[in-house]
């Protein structure tokens, strides 16, 4: 069966209460409809998730899956994306890691893995010379994410260039809901739990040794004549923040411009970010290249802190999202303390974002006496506190005491106490919760994150970015209209970018982006047909939400995520009186009709998907 060039036409299946393992053929047309990655994806959730199912049923497939771009020589391409039904909002999940993951498996002959069942013991997945094996994981289940990947690969005798190693931590062993799939060295794949849905399969890991299959190019005098400009365009949008000094150098323009989350929202001030931001981290601690594959952006490295209370504590450093999760948001002001938490709970294995949240959400819940001492076994946790934080979290992802209810996510907690809870966590009423950003004080994440079909951000990134395609950009972060309107022209595009197999902070610009497909594969793919391509999965997903029961009345922020802020840059500034209007516009911008907001049948037409009409 022909394929187009970026493909090697073979994605891996396996059953985990079987043992079987197979593969399926794709061809051309497939390719082009869904490209990959989150698309890919999209295909096979569908076809194999029917309505009913719940997250944690063996039925619920994971998809992993790679795109045209992964493993070449474009910077930034070991990316993959997982595809499954969470258990934070019961419903479709899509969410990115970079590493080695893509690349490697593009190197074994597949461009995703499909998993379904339910495994009788502790398995791991071991993909290596272009086959897979299903492997008994019993000895490394109880192990952290950073443990386990070190002894997979001492066991098979190779180090972090030799093999990639994803795996889940006893945050996923124990379902906690907002568990994560980490892996190569910090890469996690974060959002609605993924980590839980796998743990509930009793797949620890997936361990996929170098390839040595070459990924099939069209036109490589192309492709090499384009990776220069790419790469260019992409670090001179990003020189001052990024390339020098990682995601965390946002920290204090977060802090100026009042996004950044405080004390779970009570606050819109804090005065310390400069002592644990990224140029603060990079001046002051030993720092050490950990590059994605073959990437030059240099955000990603390890650390080792040298100085402070936290003196020699090692390991990945931490990205703006943990920066902003374990300083500001649990009122931590130590740099070294930051290091340390974002690193227990990456090996703990959970999501730190929604760590971040109900870490928060806790902390106040104590102080106002809604949680006791006695509720979490003597343990009293404070405000900046970074041990008895580090004591929380191990509670959390062990599901002990009251960490059994902090385990089930922000919404659910508050749930579970009542009264005055319930106006004091950050989330969505869906149950999933935003990245870690104030985002009072960027409503176009806000309300991305409340009407997302993914249950993370779709069609933002740092803001509505229509730049990338050609259009005037965002101008006012507080204009109702604005915010709506462009993000209904703008979705699609970010979706179709997810597909690619490149990492956003390497793909800045639609046109490079394109003509670095094309040369790969031989297409002709024009901006249009991508934007149809990214609006075909969006529809998609929403299509499958609503036949998974969703109840579009909960698309709205929790009290205090759409609360507005009394202090601070943004003080006095309120989305809510907004909100409705915003929704309006914004569904009929994407063609959703009704007073739920579902796609219409001539919006179904336009993207592919006219099949669906009438089916939800």
């Amino acid at each position: 069966m022909a394929v187009p060039g970026g493909y090697t036409g073979r994605v891996l299946r396996v059953d985990l209460t079987t043992g079987a393992i197979g593969q399926d053929q794709l061809d051309e047309a497939t390719y082009r409809r869904w490209v990959g990655g989150t698309g890919l994806g999209t295909k096979y959730l569908v076809e194999l998730c029917p309505p009913g199912t719940n997250w944690d049923d063996p039925a619920n497939p994971v998809i992993l899956a790679s795109g045209p771009l992964a493993g070449t020589k474009v910077s930034g391409t070991g990316l993959f994306s997982a595809v499954f039904k969470g258990p934070m909002t019961n419903q479709a999940g899509a969410t990115q890691a970079n590493g080695f993951l893509g690349a490697f498996l593009r190197q074994n002959g597949y461009d995703a893995i499909v998993l379904v069942g339910k495994a009788v013991r502790p398995t791991f997945l071991y993909i290596h010379d272009g086959t897979a094996e299903l492997r008994d994981a019993t000895k490394y289940w109880g192990m952290d994410t950073w443990a386990v990947e070190d002894a997979i690969r001492a066991d098979f005798r190779t180090n972090d260039k030799g093999m990639s190693v994803f795996s889940i931590g006893p945050a996923g062993e124990n379902l906690v809901r907002f568990a994560a799939l980490v892996g190569d060295r910090g890469h996690v794949a974060a959002h609605n739990g993924v980590g839980a849905v796998l743990g509930a399969k009793n797949l620890k890991a997936i361990a996929t040794a170098r390839g040595k299959t070459a990924i099939p190019i069209h036109d490589s005098a192309r492709v090499n004549s384009l990776i220069e400009p790419m790469f260019g365009a992409a670090s001179e949008n990003r020189t001052s923040s990024l390339y020098q000094w990682g995601t965390g150098g946002g920290v204090s323009g977060a802090a100026i411009g009042g996004w950044l989350p405080i004390r779970n929202y009570q606050t819109g001030v804090f005065a310390e970010h400069e002592q644990i931001n990224g140029q603060f981290m990079r001046t002051k601690f030993k720092i050490k290249n950990n590059p994605c594959w073959a990437c030059r952006m240099g955000c990603c490295k390890l650390v080792e802190v040298t100085e402070g209370p936290y003196k020699g504590v090692k390991g990945e450093e931490p990205e703006y999202e943990g920066i902003a999760s374990f300083g500001p948001q649990v009122g931590v002001t130590e740099a070294g303390a930051v290091v340390m938490l974002g690193n227990e709970v990456d090996a703990l294995g959970f999501d730190i974002n929604e760590g971040g949240w109900i870490v928060g959400f806790a902390l106040e819940a104590f102080d106002r006496g809604l949680i006791t001492r006695e509720m979490l076994g003597g343990l009293e946790p404070r405000w900046g506190d970074a041990e008895s934080i580090k004591a929380l979290i191990g509670k959390i992802a062990r599901r002990e005491d009251f960490g059994a209810v902090l385990a089930e996510g922000t919404k659910r907690a508050a749930e579970h106490l009542g009264g005055e809870a319930q106006a004091m966590g950050v989330y969505t009423l869906k149950g999933n919760t935003p990245r870690s950003h104030d985002h009072r004080g960027r409503w176009a994440e806000m309300f991305d994150t409340c009407l997302s079909n993914t249950s993370t951000i779709e069609a933002t990134f740092g803001g509505i970015q229509t730049q990338r395609i050609g259009l005037p950009p965002q101008r006012n972060r507080f204009d109702p209209v604005e915010v709506a309107t462009m993000a209904a022209e703008f979705n699609g595009w970010h979706q179709f970018d997810d597909c690619l197999g490149v990492c956003r902070f390497c793909n800045t610009h639609a046109g490079f982006a394109l003509d670095m497909l094309n040369a790969v594969t031989g297409w002709d793919m024009a901006l249009d047909e991508a934007m149809t391509v990214g609006k075909r999965i969006v529809n998609q997903l929403r299509v499958f939400n609503f036949q998974h029961g969703l109840d579009s009345s909960l698309e709205r922020p929790s009290i205090r995520y759409g609360s507005t802020p009394t202090d601070g840059p943004n003080a006095g500034i309120g989305i809510g009186e907004h909100w409705d209007g915003m929704v309006k516009l914004y569904r009929e911008g994407m063609g959703w009709s009704g007073a739920d907001g579902r796609p219409s049948p001539q919006t179904l037409e336009k993207v592919g998907l006219g099949h669906l009409a009438g089916t939800f």
